[in-house]
């Protein structure tokens, strides 16, 4: 399999040249961070053996939230973590998109722009359930940026996992819509459109005259969530791109693969190895900009309504064993390793075995 890292290392020289004027902090320290992972650069690990005393070296890893080499079970753990938030309920995956021309202001304005994409979303999916006598208006939902379309270029856009229904405060019962339908995408769209420019003018900004009066949200049922969890968490914590999608490395050029969305089949794209980097980093997020945000019933400070909500709909609750964490062996002997002391840069931290 091909890294990234190993692209990045090759070419990092070339692609900061190339992309000077485009290029942040943000950009160059996951750069940087994504060359060193697994690396004597990222940290040594000194393991023992309890057998045979041998010693072990590893590399640590980066732990950068867009390193495809890193944070392997995160996923796992968030989405457990969700999946204890689930209801007995249909779910729909509802998704707002920026138009082709706001993606330039978007990109000079990334940290506003965002966080604008997110409330202004929010807001429109909370108008729909207080307006609709169907639904109860305490609702949860979770929501997810993605910079990127599948074929890694810059597409701002966010889901949201929403569920049939909410909490009828007044009367204290979960109420929710019959059949397959929550909300038209094309009315989402438009009250999404509004929202958004309305915050773009109280911050001073204009709107491009080019900008379409029609936008596009989506809103589709996808059962009972967990399709919908499954899918976004798997875009959640290792960058925009699986390593096994890329499928050559040579004489300069990469070549990688996506899967079109309508045909559902592989396409490939073969570039220049410094404009395939920035097609990746491009999607590195502003300093500590939260990607995945919970709402309503599903936000930290509400746990006492979700398990109202639980009680309610009969909720059983599989109680969640905690993994334990896998076990290093010897790579001589198979015996038990412990870790006696960490490096980090010109750190030396000992650990004391037990």
């Amino acid at each position: 399999m091909i890294s990234l890292a190993t692209i990045a290392k090759n070419h990092q020289r070339e692609f900061k040249q190339t992309y000077r004027s485009l290029i942040e902090n943000v950009h160059l320290r996951a750069l940087q961070q994504i060359i060193q992972c697994h690396t004597p650069q990222a940290g040594v690990l000194c393991y023992r053996c309890d057998e045979c005393q041998s010693d072990t070296v590893l590399y640590r890893s980066c732990g950068h939230r867009h390193c495809p080499a890193c944070q392997h079970n995160v996923n796992n753990h968030w989405l457990d973590g969700q999946r204890q938030k689930l209801l007995p309920v249909d779910y729909y995956l509802v998704t707002f998109t920026i138009p082709r021309q706001l993606r330039p202001f978007s990109w000079h304005h990334q940290k506003w722009a965002y966080d604008a994409l997110l409330k202004a979303a929010k807001e429109t999916l909370l108008s729909f359930f207080e307006r609709d006598p169907n639904l109860g208006e305490n609702t949860g939902f979770i929501s997810v940026l993605h910079t990127n379309s599948r074929a890694q270029e810059y597409h701002p856009h966010a889901h949201f996992i929403v569920p049939n229904g909410g909490l009828n405060s007044r009367k204290k019962q979960w109420r929710s819509k019959k059949g397959e339908y929550l909300f038209n995408g094309d009315n989402l769209a438009t009250v999404f459109r509004g929202k958004f420019i309305a915050l773009m003018l109280a911050a001073h900004y204009y709107l491009p005259k080019a900008t379409p009066k029609e936008w596009v949200a989506d809103c589709k049922n996808v059962g009972r969530g967990e399709g919908a969890l499954t899918y976004l968490s798997r875009y959640l914590y290792r960058g925009v791109i699986s390593e096994d999608n890329i499928l050559s490395f040579q004489n300069g050029l990469v070549t990688f693969r996506y899967k079109e969305s309508k045909s559902k089949q592989y396409q490939t794209i073969c570039e220049p190895a410094c404009q395939f980097l920035w097609r990746i980093l491009q999607h590195v997020l502003p300093k500590g900009f939260r990607r995945t945000r919970n709402y309503g019933f599903l936000h930290g400070n509400a746990k006492a309504t979700l398990r109202r909500l639980q009680l309610i709909l009969k909720v059983f609750l599989p109680v969640v064993i905690a993994e334990e964490k896998a076990q290093l062996s010897c790579p001589k002997c198979k015996g038990k390793l412990h870790l006696y002391e960490m490096r980090i840069g010109k750190r030396v931290i000992v650990i004391e075995s037990k």
